[in-house]
């Protein structure tokens, strides 16, 4: 039996992302695994998409920033002190950090992963936003396998291992 995607069902993906002008952003080297049905496991429009969809089945979603990563947002590049980081500093390195601005009892929820973006001299500029922050996205999805979830899974509202056998 040929399962359709629906509510409760672990859901795996082979998927490659680019932008609108057709260059690669994500290969999908690995297989996107999730649960469907409102869990935020993935993006909605995607998952709306896919609902109703069965194995070998193919859609392309069309995302505007707003549908996926946000727009960029200025307020979350920092320029620090060289002199606050490790000797070994590479751009592409990331660091935990508090915006500028926060007062300590809001902390624990904005902490932020901020990415190295730029060296020089004495300054270090650190970028908070999602590196596909600002960019309209076109995914290409198709379902290579689907199972029922778990009850546990469904508990947690998400799933458990990697493995995703087609039960035909």
């Amino acid at each position: 039996m040929n399962m359709q995607v629906a509510k409760n069902m672990v859901v795996t993906l082979d998927y490659n992302v680019t932008d609108v002008d057709g260059q690669l952003v994500d290969a999908g080297q690995e297989p996107l695994v999730y649960l469907h049905g409102g869990y935020d496991d993935i993006f909605p429009m995607i998952e709306e998409a896919m609902h109703g969809k069965r194995i070998g089945e193919s859609v392309v979603v069309r995302m505007q920033p707003d549908d996926a990563f946000g727009e960029y947002d200025a307020e979350l590049v920092q320029l620090e002190s060289r002199s606050q980081f490790p000797r070994e500093l590479q751009v592409g390195m990331q660091f935990e950090g508090v915006p500028e601005g926060i007062d300590d009892e809001d902390e624990d929820d904005q902490v932020l992963i901020y990415r190295v973006t730029e060296i020089a001299d004495d300054k270090v500029v650190l970028d908070a936003n999602h590196p596909l922050a600002g960019m309209a996205l076109v995914f290409t999805c198709t379902v290579t396998a689907v199972r029922p979830a778990t009850a546990e899974e469904i508990r947690h509202g998400h799933t458990h291992d990697d493995s995703c056998e087609d039960e035909e």
